[in-house]
């Protein structure tokens, strides 16, 4: 269980977004500084304890527009080897001192999780409260055969930052339990620009869609949305 404090973080985190996010390729410029408003999210547990995971959503109203934004993090003690393009930046913590914070899609303890909150093997979490489980995000996992297992390294990933998103080719992923020669990775398909839409849990998965995070956020003029926050596309066995 990670534990939330109610502490200090220097430079704050949507301090560190507002100067990361123009810097992305699917960030939607508009023209101006970013204006940010946290909108939503929540978060999960690393098994081990070590790695703090949080998804969240900023709305920017820079422009006159409003656009909401998801954005996984991971929160660390110490350097991630190999993943110096995903640092977002370093903030003081006023209990646990020096955090690096990475774009967690390129976090492989983040990806691992994400995978297993698909396939029902996580439980999201409140994103302000310990140990408080956030019934809002749901999974649908239409995947067949064994569960997939991450190999938790940043060797594993093959993360792609594009206009229209973030794709995550687990490429060490494996299927819990069974051997057999590799087949074609799992991809993690992170949205980045949050839509509205129909995210009834008995809609279909579209074709090629083996599994689905969808959860809300609501936007500074108080409107409620849910959407898509996730995507899991190729063989639910990953590669042996």
């Amino acid at each position: 269980m990670a534990m939330i404090y109610k502490t200090t973080l220097k430079p704050g985190k949507t301090e560190l977004l507002t100067a990361w996010l123009p810097t992305r390729p699917w960030y939607a410029s508009t023209g101006h500084a970013p204006e940010l408003d946290r909108s939503g999210g929540f978060r999960l547990d690393d098994p081990e304890g070590a790695v703090g995971i949080e998804f969240m959503v900023l709305t920017d109203t820079s422009g006159g527009r409003e656009t909401s934004y998801l954005v996984p993090l991971t929160y660390r003690d110490a350097p991630l080897d190999g993943a110096e393009a995903a640092l977002v930046g370093t903030s003081e913590h006023g209990v646990l001192g020096t955090r690096w914070v990475y774009d967690g899609a390129h976090d492989p303890v983040l990806v691992g999780q994400l995978l297993a909150l698909i396939q029902g093997r996580a439980v999201a979490q409140d994103q302000c409260d310990s140990d408080v489980p956030d019934p809002s995000v749901t999974a649908l996992f239409a995947g067949a055969g064994p569960e997939i297992a991450t190999v938790l390294s940043r060797e594993g990933l093959d993360t792609s930052d594009t206009a229209r998103g973030t794709d995550v080719v687990v490429v060490g992923a494996r299927a819990a339990g069974t051997p057999g020669t590799p087949g074609t990775p799992p991809v993690l398909s992170v949205t980045r620009v949050l839509r509205p839409e129909d995210a009834r849990e008995d809609a279909c998965i579209a074709a090629g869609v083996t599994g689905r995070i969808t959860a809300g956020w609501s936007t500074p003029d108080g409107s409620a949305h849910r959407g898509t926050f996730a995507t899991l596309r190729g063989p639910a066995r990953g590669a042996a």
